[in-house]
């Protein structure tokens, strides 16, 4: 399941149910763990559960208290605040083709054991975005490192 997808059913008053919201944190927190390329394992390990905890938090079968979710953010390399994210009350949100293929791409680079793979593919997309914009000089590299776009990770 994405946590982006994730249907939350708002109560008479407007509120979100608990359950859905259960829901859709555990389903963050496992897009972001595989995304890492974690095991459920690996992660019960590093947030100091059971490996039959970590899968109830997954699930939404059990809330994550506010402490333990700290633990999850901090193990996960996030914000608190990234498991709240894309949460719909209207359940209406679905990803953009754009969104799923990008989630699919970290995944991917991610799984990769090179180190040299990884960065190949990152001058590849960045020499591919710069073809795109006309940018660059046709090495790779910038002319001018004063550029105002968005910010570029040195692969």
């Amino acid at each position: 399941m994405n946590a982006a997808a994730a249907k939350v059913t708002v109560n008479p008053r407007g509120r979100a149910r608990p359950q859905d919201v259960d829901r859709h944190v555990g389903a963050r927190m496992r897009d972001r763990r595989v995304m890492l390329g974690l095991t459920q394992q690996q992660m019960a390990d590093l947030i100091g559960v059971t490996y039959q905890q970590a899968h109830k938090y997954e699930k939404g079968i059990n809330r994550i208290a506010a402490g333990r979710l700290f633990d999850v953010a901090r193990a996960l390399g996030v914000d608190v605040g990234y498991f709240f994210q894309g949460l719909d009350t209207d359940g209406d949100f679905q990803p953009t083709t754009q969104q799923r293929m990008l989630l699919e791409l970290a995944r991917s680079f991610i799984s990769m054991p090179s180190r040299r793979h990884q960065e190949a593919l990152c001058t590849l997309a960045r020499a591919l975005a710069e073809s795109e914009n006309g940018n660059g000089n046709g090495n790779g590299h910038h002319d001018d490192d004063d550029d105002v776009g968005p910010a570029r990770i040195a692969c």
